[in-house]
C-alpha cells in the first residue's frame, strides 16, 4: 500500500476551487486546465502582480478561481512523510521507484510555461483595462525565421491591441508595403495578419524577404520583429552514374551522400535500393554530415547495396540517391556466417589487425563554437581493426551528466542547452587492443542577446516620474538602440520630461502629452531582441476587476491566498478586513504581498469567515468581498493493500474514505498511472473494487483516486498475479554419448512464483510416434541434467516447468538424437499360458516398449513343454504378443518360456511360467445334499464332492441354484425367479440366506470350472417357517382439530406368515418433557384408529408395528403435527374481528348468492348445460351421454391429482395401491380365512369407488366450487 498525497483544481459557476501548490514553488503546482496558466500562476507564486490585461480577458469561472489557493500545509506532508517512512518495503514487493516518482512527480511541460509566466508577472507588467484609452500593444506575430510551404497560401500574423483599436501597415526589406497595389495579398479584418493568396497563380519566391508590422493608434505605434519570411525547398537529386567501390577487406570506408541544400536541411538516413534499412552497429554508422561510416569493411557488406534518402519536412517527399555497390576483395572468398559471432573474427578471416584512426574529424585537434541555449554535438568516428571503442572526457572537469548523452554507439556527445560553463576542451579516445588515438574539440560558447531586465509598460498619474530599463547580455556584448512610435529616438521631437542614460529612459513630472510607444533593439552579431513599452498617464480612481461577493471554498490546514485584482492611478493602496473588523490583517497567519494578495498560511475552521478589500488613492477608494467557506479534506483511511494471487481467483483492493458531506465524492481507479477499464471481469464500488479471474494482464499497480471538487487523496497498491510458467526455450543436447546425452534449456518466466520442478519428456519415432513419455524429473534450481538413454532410440526430448499454480506449455522439442543397438537386456512380462478352448492354449506377454527394445525387428522366441514329463521343448518365433498351441489335452500343465531378440542378439535366458490347456466342463454333480433350515430367513447345505479328474479344469466353486416356489399364504402371487449362492474353492457345505419366511423352495447343486457349469443334482425341496412381518405400509397421522389424532395404515407388504393383529405404542411429550407411554393392540382386519388428546398443546410420537405368531415385525414412527401456538391463535381471532376481513366475507357472501341465483335459473331450464355453451366442437356418436345435445356438469380439473390426495395437515400422502387389503373390506369388518388368506369381496372396494365418485361431483358443482374457494 502506497499514500501519496496530491490535490487537484476543480470548481463551479459561482465557486471557486482551490487549487493546491507547493509552498515555494509554481511549478510543483497541478491544473487540469492548461489554457488558463496565467491565472494559476498569478494565485501560486507568492508577490505576484495580477495583470489587469489577462484578468479581463479571463472567463468568469477563471477569474473566480484566481481568487483562491491551496496547497500541502506542513502537517498535511509531515503526516505523509511520517507514513512512508513507517512503512518499509517488504522484500520482494513491487514497491521501488513508482512510489517517489508519484508522490514527487514531474508538472507536465505546461506548468513550466507557466512559472515563465509567473516570473514574468513579478516584474510589474501592468496592463490597463481596456475600457480605457491606451496606446497599442502587440500581442500576436509570426516568429523571426519564418519558412513556409509553397504549397499554401502565405500568412505572416501579427495582431494588436490599444483603445481606440490600432491600425496597421507593414514594411518590406524596410520599405513600405502597399498591400493595395498586390491583389494577392489582403489583410485581415480588424487585424494586421498578411494573407498571400496563390489560388489564381504567382511563385510564393516572389515575396520572399523581411517584413515588419507597425500597429498606430492616436497615443502611438507599437512594431512586431523583423520576420524573415522564406520558402521551403526540396530540390531534386543531381543524376550521377556511381561505379562499384572496390575496397579490400578490413579497411575504412565512407560513402558521401552530399544531399542537395534544403530549407530546413533534409532528415538523411540510409537504405538498400529494396528499401531495407541498413543495420548499424560500432563498425557501420552514418554520421551526423549524413555520409555513412565504415569502421572496417567485411566480406558480408557485399550482400546488399547503398542508397541515401533525404527526407524533405514541408513537403514530405522522399528522394532517393542512386545506390553505391560495394566489391570487396578478400583472402578468404567464403562468407562463411558461424564466423561472424568468432571470438577473434578478423584473425579467423585472415584480416590483419591495426591500431584506430580518425575518419571524422581529420587530425588530432578542432573547433566548434555553440550559442548559448542550443545543442552541442560532438562527433568522432574511428577506424581500425577490431572495431574501436570510443570514450569522451572533458580537460580539467567531468561531462555535464544532467545535460549530457551518448548517441550513435557512442560516437556521438550531445550536450543540450548549452550555457557559458560548458565551453572548454573535449576529446575523444578511439582505443582498441592495438592501441589508442586522441581528438581534442575546442568549444567556445557564444550567445545572442538575452534579457535581463525587458522594458515594461509605465503606467503613470499626472506629475509622477517613472523609468524604462532595457538591460541585456550576450556575447559579444550587445548594443542597445531607443525608438519612440517606430522612429529613433535621436530624431523625435524634444520632450523635456524625458532623459535618455544609456540602457534607461527616465520620466520627470510626466503629463498627458507624454503618452507614447517606446522600443528598445538590442543586437550583436548572432541575433538582436526588440521589445514595445508604453508610457501611459492616466488619472483614474480605484476600481476592482474581479466579480463582487464571491464565494471560495477551500480545504482545512491548506495555505491558500485571496487576491484582489484592482486598478487606479495612482496606484492604489489596498487593506484587508474580516468581519466587518476595523483591524487591517496583516501578520501572524495572514500575510499581505505587494499586488494586495492576502495569504492565510494554514487555514482553520475559525478563517471561515467575509473577507473584505479596500484599495485606496488620492482620487477616491473601492472594495470588494469574498465569502470564504472551509471544507474538511478528503481522506483515504482503509488504504488497498499489496496483494499476491493466483491467477484465476478473485481479488478485493479495499478503498474507504472519508471526505466533507457538502462535497460530491468521485472515487476512480488507474492501473500503471492510467485510467482503468472497468470490464466484466470487474466490479467498482463506493468503498472497494474487485476483480474476478484474475488474470496475468491483471498484474500491476493500482491506484485509488478520492476526488471532490476541492482536493483529492490517493492510495496506491501493487497486485502481483501468480501464473503458471512460460515454457522453457532453447533446448540443446550436448556431451553425446552411447547411453547417456546432457540436455541444457532456459528456463521460461516463472510469473511470479518459483519454479520447483522440471520434467524432462521423451518421443520416439519407432513404436509410438508422436506420443510423449515422462523421461525424469528434476528440481527447478537446475536448468541442465545428463540423461541416461537406452539403446537404439531416436529420441526427441521437450521439457515442462511445474511451480506452485500449475504446469507450462511443453517447450519446442529438441533436435533427435538416436543411440546405438544392442541386444535386449530383459524379456517380456507378465508371460501366461491359458486354453480359450478346450484342445488349446493361447500364450500371451506384455510386449516390450522403444526403450527396452535395443535394436531394430525385435521378436520373440516362445518355447513350450508339458510339465514333468521331459519331453523336448517346442519353439517358434513371434513378432506379436500371443501366440496359440493346438492339439493340446484338457487342461494339462505345461512349462512356458518367452525370450526377446532382435538383429543384434538375444535377450537373457527367460524365466519359466506355468500355463494350463484349455478347460471343459465337468462330469458329474455334487451328490448326498443334504438341507438343514436354520430359521425362518436360512437354511445350510452340506454335499458330496465330486472327483478331481471329473472337474476337467480348474475348480472356481459350488453353486447353489434356489428358487420360491409359492408362498403358504393362499392366493399370494411369488416371484419364481431363479438366485444362487457361491460356495468358492473345493468345499462340503455352505449356508444360504436371504430367504423369504413361510414359503415353499426347490433347489439344485452344480460343480463350476473356467469353462462353466456341470450338470445338476436332484432337485431338492424344503419349507421356511414362519416369520416375523415387515413394517405397516403408509402410517398416516392426521389432527382434524385439537381434541383427537387419526391414525390410518396398511397391512405390511410381506406378512411373512399369518398376522394377528398390530401394537400402537405412542407418548405426549412437549419440548423434552415426556408422558407415560400407552400401548395399544389391535386385530389384524383394523386399519384405523382415533386418539383423544390430553391437552392442545402436547404432541405425540407414535409406533406401529405388526406381529405373528413369531413376534412383531418391524416397527414404523411417526409424530404429530405441531399444534397452532397462542399467539397465532389470537391472531386469527383479532383478524376476525378486523373490518377489512368483515367486508371481505360479505363481498364473498354476495358473490355465493348471485352465482345460487345463476345456478337456480340454469336449472330451471332443464338442469343441464348445453354442450354449445361448453365447447365449440360438434358432437359425434361416440359421445353417448350427449345425443340430446347437453351433459350432467363435473368439472374435472377440480378433481385431486391421480395417485395423491390431501391430508388434514396439508401434506400430500400417496393414494392405497389397488390390491391393498383395507380395500377388500369394509373398515374392520374384512374376513381372513384360518391360513390368513383374505376372503373379502371386491364388490365393496366398488362401492367405495362409486361413493368416490359421487363425493368428486359433488365438490365439483358450482356451489361447492365457491365454498371450497371460500
Amino acid at each position: 500500500m502506497r499514500r501519496l498525497a496530491a490535490r487537484g483544481a476543480a470548481g463551479d459557476v459561482g465557486e471557486v476551487a482551490a487549487p493546491a501548490a507547493d509552498s515555494t514553488d509554481c511549478a510543483q503546482g497541478r491544473s487540469r486546465r492548461p489554457p488558463r496558466l496565467i491565472d494559476l500562476c498569478a494565485i501560486w507564486d507568492p508577490g505576484v502582480f495580477l495583470p489587469a490585461a489577462g484578468w479581463k480577458r479571463a472567463s468568469g469561472t477563471a477569474r473566480r478561481r484566481l481568487n483562491e489557493a491551496e496547497t500541502l500545509s506542513s502537517v498535511r506532508e509531515a503526516q505523509v512523510e511520517r507514513l512512508e517512512a513507517a512503512r518499509p518495503c517488504r522484500p520482494g514487493s513491487r514497491e521501488r521507484g513508482p512510489v517517489l516518482r508519484m508522490a514527487r512527480q514531474q508538472p507536465p511541460p505546461w506548468v513550466h510555461t507557466a512559472v515563465l509566466l509567473c516570473l514574468l508577472s513579478l516584474t510589474g507588467a501592468i496592463e490597463i483595462p481596456m475600457d480605457l484609452s491606451q496606446p497599442p500593444t502587440i500581442t500576436k506575430q509570426s516568429v523571426k525565421d519564418h519558412i513556409v510551404d509553397p504549397r499554401d497560401n502565405i500568412l505572416i500574423e501579427c495582431e494588436a491591441k490599444g483603445n481606440p483599436a490600432p491600425s496597421f501597415h507593414w514594411t518590406r526589406n524596410s520599405r513600405f508595403f502597399n498591400i493595395a497595389k498586390d491583389p494577392r495579398v489582403s489583410m485581415r479584418r480588424r487585424s494586421g495578419t498578411l494573407v498571400i493568396d496563390f489560388r489564381s497563380g504567382g511563385r510564393p519566391e516572389e515575396y520572399e524577404g523581411e517584413y515588419q508590422c507597425f500597429a498606430r493608434n492616436k497615443f502611438g505605434t507599437a512594431l512586431s520583429n523583423r520576420i524573415r519570411l522564406q520558402v521551403s525547398k526540396s530540390p531534386l537529386w543531381p543524376k550521377e552514374n556511381l561505379d562499384p567501390v572496390v575496397v579490400q577487406e578490413g579497411a575504412p570506408l565512407t560513402l558521401q551522400c552530399n544531399p542537395p541544400p534544403g530549407l530546413p536541411s533534409p532528415v538523411i538516413f540510409w537504405m538498400s535500393s529494396s528499401m531495407e534499412p541498413i543495420t548499424q552497429d560500432k563498425r557501420v554508422s552514418q554520421g551526423h554530415n549524413g555520409d555513412l561510416y565504415f569502421s572496417n569493411v567485411m566480406l558480408q557488406d557485399m550482400q546488399t547495396d547503398y542508397s541515401c534518402n533525404a527526407r524533405f519536412h514541408f513537403t514530405h517527399t522522399i528522394q532517393q540517391k542512386n545506390a553505391f555497390t560495394l566489391k570487396v576483395l578478400t583472402n578468404n572468398p567464403y562468407n562463411d556466417s558461424s564466423l561472424r559471432n568468432h571470438p577473434d573474427m578478423y584473425s579467423a578471416r585472415g584480416v590483419a589487425e591495426r591500431t584506430p584512426s580518425f575518419m571524422y574529424p581529420q587530425g588530432t585537434a578542432s573547433s566548434q563554437m555553440v550559442l548559448r541555449g542550443m545543442d552541442l554535438l560532438l562527433e568522432c568516428i574511428a577506424s581500425g581493426v577490431p572495431t574501436p571503442d570510443i570514450a569522451w572526457y572533458k580537460k580539467g572537469g567531468d561531462l555535464p551528466s544532467d545535460k549530457a548523452k551518448f548517441e550513435n554507439f557512442n560516437k556521438a556527445l550531445r550536450i543540450t542547452n548549452v550555457s557559458e560553463e560548458d565551453s572548454g576542451e573535449y576529446f575523444c579516445l578511439a582505443s582498441n587492443k592495438m592501441g589508442s588515438i586522441r581528438h581534442t574539440i575546442s568549444v567556445r560558447v557564444k550567445a545572442a542577446p538575452y534579457w535581463l531586465d525587458e522594458p515594461k509598460n509605465l503606467i503613470l498619474a499626472p506629475g509622477e516620474d517613472g523609468r524604462l530599463v532595457c538591460r541585456a547580455n550576450g556575447n559579444p556584448k550587445p548594443t542597445v538602440q531607443w525608438m519612440v512610435n517606430g522612429e529613433p529616438l535621436q530624431s523625435a521631437p524634444p520632450n523635456p520630461n524625458r532623459e535618455v542614460a544609456g540602457d534607461t529612459i527616465i520620466f520627470r513630472d510626466t503629463q498627458i502629452s507624454s503618452r507614447a510607444v517606446y522600443q528598445c533593439n538590442t543586437s550583436n552579431e548572432h541575433g538582436y531582441l526588440l521589445a514595445n513599452a508604453f508610457v501611459s498617464v492616466l488619472d483614474v480612481p480605484p476600481r476592482m476587476l474581479s466579480p463582487r461577493n464571491q464565494l471560495i471554498r477551500v480545504i482545512l490546514y491548506n495555505r491558500t491566498r485571496l487576491d484582489c485584482p484592482f486598478f487606479g492611478s495612482p496606484i492604489p493602496t489596498l487593506r484587508w478586513f474580516k468581519n466587518g473588523q476595523g483591524s487591517n490583517l496583516d501578520g501572524g497567519n495572514y500575510h499581505v504581498y505587494e499586488n494586495g494578495s492576502l495569504e492565510i498560511k494554514m487555514i482553520r475552521k475559525e478563517d471561515q469567515g467575509i473577507y473584505t478589500c479596500v484599495a485606496t488613492n488620492i482620487l477616491g477608494k473601492a472594495e470588494n468581498q469574498v465569502r470564504l467557506e472551509v471544507k474538511d479534506p478528503t481522506r483515504i483511511y482503509r488504504m488497498p493493500e499489496d496483494q499476491v494471487a493466483k491467477r484465476g481467483t478473485t481479488v478485493q483492493l479495499e478503498c474507504r474514505v472519508k471526505h466533507d458531506p457538502s462535497l460530491k465524492l468521485t472515487v476512480s481507479w488507474l492501473k500503471d498511472d492510467e485510467p482503468l477499464y472497468i470490464g466484466n471481469r470487474m466490479k467498482k464500488e463506493d468503498d472497494s473494487l474487485t476483480i474476478f479471474g484474475v488474470a496475468e494482464r491483471d498484474q500491476g499497480s493500482y491506484t485509488c483516486v478520492a476526488s471532490t471538487e476541492l482536493d483529492q487523496d490517493l492510495a496506491k497498491a501493487y497486485l502481483t498475479v501468480l501464473g503458471r510458467p512460460d515454457r522453457p526455450r532453447d533446448l540443446e543436447l550436448t556431451d553425446l554419448a552411447e547411453r547417456s546425452v546432457r540436455l541444457t534449456w532456459i528456463p521460461g518466466d516463472d510469473n511470479n512464483s518459483p519454479i520447483t520442478d522440471y520434467v524432462v519428456q521423451f518421443e520416439e519415432d519407432q513404436f509410438q510416434p508422436g506420443v510423449w513419455h515422462d523421461h525424469s524429473k528434476f528440481p527447478g534450481s537446475v536448468n541442465s541434467a545428463i540423461l541416461q538413454l537406452s539403446p537404439y532410440v531416436n529420441y526427441q526430448f521437450r521439457v515442462i516447468a511445474i511451480n506452485e499454480v500449475g504446469s507450462s506449455h511443453p517447450s519446442l522439442p529438441s533436435e533427435r538424437y538416436r543411440t546405438s543397438g544392442a541386444p535386449p537386456e530383459s524379456n517380456p512380462a507378465d508371460v501366461r499360458g491359458e486354453g480359450t478352448r478346450k484342445n488349446n492354449m493361447e500364450i500371451t506377454w506384455t510386449p516390450m516398449n522403444a526403450t527396452s527394445a535395443f535394436g531394430p525387428n525385435l521378436r520373440y522366441i516362445v518355447k513350450w513343454r508339458r510339465r514333468e514329463t521331459r519331453e523336448t521343448w517346442n519353439n517358434v518365433t513371434v513378432w506379436g504378443s500371443r501366440y496359440v498351441v493346438g492339439q493340446t489335452p484338457v487342461y494339462v500343465p505345461y512349462e512356458i518360456r518367452v525370450q526377446a531378440e532382435n538383429d543384434f542378439g538375444k535377450g537373457p535366458e527367460p524365466d519359466t511360467v506355468i500355463g494350463y490347456s484349455g478347460e471343459d466342463y465337468p462330469r458329474a454333480a455334487p451328490t448326498d445334499v443334504k438341507i438343514r433350515v436354520l430359521n425362518s430367513t436360512a437354511i445350510s447345505l452340506q454335499w458330496n464332492r465330486v472327483y478331481p479328474d471329473t472337474v476337467q479344469g480348474q475348480l472356481r466353486e459350488y453353486r447353489a441354484y434356489y428358487w420360491r416356489e409359492s408362498s403358504l399364504l393362499k392366493n399370494l402371487w411369488v416371484s419364481q425367479k431363479r438366485q444362487q449362492a457361491s460356495f468358492p474353492g473345493d468345499r462340503p457345505r455352505g449356508v444360504v440366506s436371504r430367504l423369504f419366511p413361510y414359503s415353499n423352495y426347490k433347489l439344485e447343486m452344480v460343480v463350476v470350472n473356467g469353462r462353466g457349469d456341470g450338470p445338476r443334482s436332484e432337485t431338492k425341496e424344503f419349507t421356511t417357517p414362519e416369520g416375523v412381518p415387515s413394517a405397516p405400509r403408509r402410517f398416516r397421522v392426521r389432527q382434524p382439530n385439537l381434541e383427537t389424532i387419526n391414525l390410518e395404515w396398511d397391512h405390511p407388504e410381506h406378512p411373512n406368515g399369518i398376522l394377528i393383529g398390530y401394537t400402537l405404542k405412542y407418548v405426549a411429550f412437549n419440548g423434552t418433557k415426556l408422558g407415560k407411554q400407552i400401548v395399544e393392540n389391535f386385530s389384524p382386519n383394523q386399519t384405523k384408529f382415533t386418539v383423544q388428546r390430553a391437552d392442545p398443546v402436547s404432541r405425540y410420537r407414535f409406533t406401529l408395528s405388526a406381529r405373528t405368531q413369531v413376534g412383531s415385525g418391524e416397527a414404523v414412527t411417526e409424530e404429530s403435527p405441531a399444534p397452532p401456538n397462542e399467539a397465532y391463535t389470537n391472531n386469527q381471532a383479532d383478524i376476525a374481528t378486523q373490518g377489512w376481513f368483515i367486508g371481505l366475507m360479505c363481498a364473498i357472501a354476495l358473490l355465493v348468492l348471485i352465482l345460487l341465483i345463476v345456478c337456480f335459473i340454469k336449472r330451471s331450464r332443464g338442469g343441464k348445460y348445453p354442450v354449445r355453451e361448453k365447447k365449440d366442437v360438434p358432437l359425434g356418436p361416440e359421445d353417448p351421454k350427449e345425443e340430446d345435445g347437453s351433459f350432467d356438469y363435473s368439472d374435472e380439473d377440480n378433481k385431486p391429482l391421480q395417485g395423491s390426495q390431501t391430508s388434514l395437515d396439508g401434506t400430500i400422502k400417496q393414494q392405497e395401491s389397488d390390491d391393498s387389503l383395507v380395500d377388500y373390506g369394509e373398515g374392520g369388518e374384512g374376513q381372513f380365512n384360518e391360513d390368513g388368506s383374505f376372503i373379502g369381496q371386491y364388490t365393496v372396494k366398488k362401492d367405495k369407488e362409486e361413493t368416490e365418485g359421487n363425493e368428486s361431483s359433488e365438490a365439483t358443482s358450482p356451489v361447492n366450487a365457491i365454498y371450497s374457494l371460500a
